[in-house]
């Protein structure tokens, strides 16, 4: 079945199919890629500590579906996928714990299911070895367990891909062209602009074939999990061109914008680099980075040489369409926005690797087997190193957050009530109070809504110890929490 899959996908005659039992065949490849996935599910839960509280954009997306505390200011860009996701969990407890175990299982479970898309258009080790290169970056550990897209985005892709692959090569294949459906379905789910810009590839190549079946799969596929987000533009926004608009003005004006400097910085473990200044990460830090686009040449020389460029120049083209946006069109970075670029690449690079260390012959080379398992050894010790001081970091940060709201409940501001002002959206949610801002990204209220709650409940406004307070609460009882000026509206 292989070998007449490739021949198919690139031009070549297939050979009969020699009589193999199907069952025996399989099982080992699928063995392989649950012990992959199974892997990541571990680490996850053990390098990344399930008791790591809730981020700023984890917040906005959790507290649309839970029930003990209100809902944040969802921003334009934002979609619901990853509510929808956590709502099994926080829909009915507020334990971060349950939570980050869920999506560790979820995201190996997703792993797994995208990896099984790509079988018999690679080798099952093959596979394994891109779905290991994938799982074990620092962004891919650290955001598989956390209520955010890009991971989301990153399956649909790889499982929309090789599904297009299968189809390709058998239009008869109903699942795979499910598998079409769904993949694009889940990237719209989660981030539709993200499902536009890696399904070009997909679309122009199903409008050149002229198959149609294909081409009705990717549109239904994006169609249906962008539905709910156009449905939201037309009823708060005016229409997709409003939403996209303002979603544009909240990621600082789409337009020509040079980040690959800003993403080199953030892979230091920055997870938000906006501005984005400061000095590089180490070199050993970055290497990888810079391999990447060679070892993708590199796939692509082996795929060509090996009669079958069709299944690494999709994935390959696709990985480039995902990150061009947040290369060149934002004025910021964060590693995550990549994970779908880097997801479709490991599978081609993979093969890539596997041309270096073995010949057509199928034998070993020594020499560069033992030069590529000493620089993969140098490339995991950087990720682990990168992932545990982040780890470290975020912890420190999100307990702050629990910290101040501690001392907000000792200064009587406890639910109902209301934060505005700086880091007000993370810091009410951990205090359980609504959060409002009068200015900025993420501006839900005006000054006066502001004045009014006061009147009912209790109402702080946050600044930097040198801030200067919003004109309405210059009067409040000021005081000091941590690094944190509050302001505490008179009852």
């Amino acid at each position: 079945m292989a070998d007449s899959t490739n021949a198919v996908l690139d031009g070549v005659p297939p050979r009969a199919p020699a009589t193999v039992d199907r069952t025996a065949r399989r099982a080992p490849g699928t063995a392989l890629l649950a012990a992959v996935a199974g892997a990541f599910t571990v680490a996850q839960l053990l390098l990344v500590r399930p008791g790591l509280g809730l981020g700023w954009d984890e917040i906005v997306y959790v507290s649309q579906v839970t029930g003990h505390t209100p809902a944040a200011f969802f921003s334009a860009p934002r979609s619901r996928g990853p509510s929808l996701l956590a709502a099994p969990v926080a829909s009915w407890s507020s334990s971060t714990e349950l939570l980050r175990v869920w999506f560790a299982l979820l995201s190996g479970l997703g792993l797994w299911l995208a990896l099984r898309a790509w079988r018999g258009l690679f080798p099952a080790g093959v596979l394994a070895t891109g779905g290991a290169l994938f799982a074990t970056l620092w962004i891919t550990l650290f955001y598989g367990p956390q209520a955010m897209p890009n991971y989301w985005v990153a399956v649909g892709a790889l499982a929309c891909v090789g599904c297009f692959l299968r189809v390709r090569a058998d239009p008869a294949a109903r699942g795979a062209l499910w598998g079409v459906a769904g993949g694009a379905a889940l990237m719209a789910w989660m981030r539709p602009t993200d499902a536009v810009y890696i399904g070009v590839p997909l679309l122009a190549v199903a409008l050149w074939r002229r198959h149609g079946r294909l081409l009705l799969a990717l549109a239904g596929g994006l169609a249906t999990g962008g539905v709910e987000w156009a449905v939201e533009a037309y009823l708060w926004y005016g229409g997709l061109g409003e939403r996209l608009h303002e979603a544009s003005r909240v990621q600082g004006g789409l337009g020509w914008q040079i980040a690959v400097d800003d993403q080199l910085r953030s892979l230091g473990g920055r997870a938000l680099c906006r501005p984005c200044t400061g000095s590089m990460p180490p070199t050993a830090v970055t290497l990888w980075w810079f391999a990447l686009p060679l070892l993708a040449v590199l796939a692509l020389a082996v795929a060509v040489r090996a009669g079958r460029a069709a299944r690494t120049l999709l994935p390959l083209a696709c990985a480039a369409t995902a990150a061009f946006p947040y290369l060149f069109l934002i004025g910021y970075a964060a590693p995550r926005f990549l994970q779908p670029a880097y997801a479709l690449l490991a599978i081609p690079v993979a093969d890539g690797l596997r041309g270096l260390v073995v010949t057509t012959a199928g034998r070993w080379r020594p020499a560069v087997t033992v030069l590529a398992g000493l620089a993969l050894a140098g490339h995991l010790a950087a990720q682990y190193t990168v992932l545990e001081r982040t780890v470290d970091r975020t912890t420190a940060s999100r307990e702050d957050w629990a910290r101040t709201a501690d001392a907000l409940h000792a200064l009587g501001v406890r639910p109902p009530c209301l934060l505005t002002g700086h880091e007000a959206i993370p810091i009410a949610y951990y205090t359980g109070c609504s959060s409002g801002n009068t200015a900025g990204h993420n501006e839900n209220t005006t000054p006066a809504a502001v004045e009014r709650t006061a009147r009912r409940v209790p109402v702080a406004a946050l600044t930097t110890p040198h801030g200067s307070p919003p004109r309405y609460a210059r009067d409040w009882t000021p005081h000091r929490i941590g690094d944190l000026r509050v302001l505490v509206a008179p009852r």
